[in-house]
């Protein structure tokens, strides 16, 4: 499975991809001016560059998305965690919770994907 690496604007830049695709290059620059603020160029650079990633494909004038939202998403939790918690998951929900409690639902929600992930 390809893993893809994404800097911040390239992960905003694929989420207004992933909302309009497939949307014409043209109406692409317009959404990246209104959503990111963007000029022409900034949007062809990194489509461009995310195309030679192999996360899009802009084919007659037409950008497609190549990579899943979910994938994406998946693989940018998988690098912060590692990132900022060493890879320590166990580190990253006591973070993640700063003293919050859980309703009885939630714990066993989280219960059920534990056991569903779990090594044998």
């Amino acid at each position: 499975m390809e893993h893809y690496h994404l800097c911040d604007s390239e992960y905003r830049f694929m989420q207004v991809v992933w909302d309009a695709a497939p949307v014409g290059s043209g109406r692409l620059v317009e959404l990246c001016r209104e959503k990111l603020g963007w000029k022409k160029s900034t949007t062809y650079t990194v489509l461009k560059k995310l195309c030679e990633k192999g996360l899009l494909k802009n084919e007659r004038s037409t950008v497609t998305v190549l990579a899943p939202r979910a994938l994406v998403d998946n693989q940018a939790a998988g690098d912060f965690v590692d990132r900022a918690f060493g890879g320590s998951l166990p580190g990253f929900l006591t973070a993640f919770m700063g003293g919050r409690k859980l309703s009885a639902e939630e714990a066993e929600e989280l219960k059920r994907l534990i056991d569903a992930h779990k090594e044998d």
